[in-house]
Formats: C-alpha cells, sequence, structure tokens
C-alpha cells in the first residue's frame, strides 16, 4: 500500500517561499504552473501539503530543512471516523487512541462535515458508516474514490443495515473492507493494523 502519512501539515506559499529561498510569487508561479502540487483553501489562497514540498525539494535537489525532515518523522498518521450515531463514534474513538497511539483520530458525524475533513486532513484511513444523513455512505464512498484532494484513503465501510446486498454493493464502489453492526473492536483494529504496518 503506498505511503500516505505526512499529508495532514500544509504550508502557505509564503512559507514554502522561505524554505526555498524565493520570493512569495516565485512559489505561486510553481504551483499554478504544476511544478509544485499544491490546493487553494475557499478563501483563495495556496496551500501545500508536507509529502508534497518534501517530493518538490527532493525532485530539484534542494536541501530539506530540519524542521521539515522532523516533522515527516512526527507524523504518524491519521483515522476519520464517519458516522451519526455519536455513541459508537466516541466509542470507537476512544478505543482507537488507546490503540494507535501517535495517530490522529479525526471523527465526522454526517456527510458534510466529512468532506471538510477529507479535503483539510486527508486521513490515511476512514471508517465510513453507510447509513448517514444529508449524503449516502455508498455515494461518499464513491467520491472519495474518485476524489484525488482527499488522498486515496483506505475505506472500511461499516453497516447496521440488513442484506446481502450491502456488502457486494460497497466493494463494488471502492470499499477496501465491510464490517456489519454489531462487530468486534478487536477484529476492527486488527485490519486497521495490516494496513498502517503495510505502509
Amino acid at each position: 500500500m503506498a505511503q500516505r502519512k505526512m499529508k495532514v501539515r500544509t504550508f502557505s506559499a509564503l512559507e514554502v517561499a522561505n524554505i526555498c529561498g524565493v520570493v512569495n510569487q516565485t512559489a505561486i508561479n510553481w504551483i499554478k504552473q504544476g511544478h509544485l502540487k499544491g490546493f487553494t483553501t475557499p478563501g483563495g489562497h495556496y496551500r501545500v501539503y508536507l509529502e508534497d514540498l518534501l517530493h518538490f525539494l527532493e525532485k530539484r535537489g534542494m536541501k530539506i530543512p530540519l524542521e521539515l525532515q522532523e516533522l515527516a518523522d512526527l507524523n504518524a498518521g491519521s483515522i476519520l471516523i464517519i458516522d451519526d450515531d455519536r455513541q459508537l463514534n466516541n466509542l470507537l474513538r476512544r478505543y482507537l487512541e488507546k490503540q494507535f497511539p501517535g495517530y490522529t483520530i479525526l471523527q465526522a458525524f454526517d456527510g458534510f462535515e466529512a468532506g471538510m475533513l477529507l479535503a483539510r486532513e486527508r486521513p490515511d484511513l476512514v471508517l465510513l458508516d453507510l447509513d448517514l444523513p444529508g449524503i449516502n455512505g455508498h455515494e461518499l464512498c464513491r467520491r472519495i474514490k474518485e476524489e484525488s484532494a482527499w488522498g486515496a484513503p483506505v475505506v472500511f465501510a461499516i453497516t447496521g443495515l440488513e442484506g446481502d446486498g450491502e456488502k457486494q454493493q460497497i466493494l463494488l464502489e471502492g470499499a477496501d473492507a465491510f464490517f456489519r453492526k454489531p462487530f468486534e473492536f478487536e477484529a476492527l483494529a486488527s485490519e486497521i493494523r495490516k494496513v498502517f504496518d503495510n505502509e
């Protein structure tokens, strides 16, 4: 599985310029011209993920500052729980925090909140409930797999919905694993561990 552990920290064009020893406009031009992978915030500001900045520096043979190396080493990874069942969501968060110390555990309780967190945090793994208010879990799974700006996380679908068709459908839509509620937390953690061990 591809390395996806360093995309939470972002840098402004000015920060990139200072790191690279150039003026702000040069960094903006790099992003606009596609030399440096970046994105724009809703306010129109340019941002660059840590992993993309490191790749840019390495590709051009530029020196990587010690602070960036330390950030890359410290940033373990993140898991996003998307479930409108607040009790289960909170139980999962507390359990995963104990099982995966050093990892960031994020929570969303509906599809809208999930979309914002996916774009901003680019988690490594998503636990996705299929029966969500606002946006169907199936639709959200398809969008996660199609939207490159969200970092292509691993998706574990979870549902309390009955019927054998649910599992088959969500796996066809790109989910990497399927768990039917109620499920054993230990079994879930074991599968998550396999994902991170393979990175």
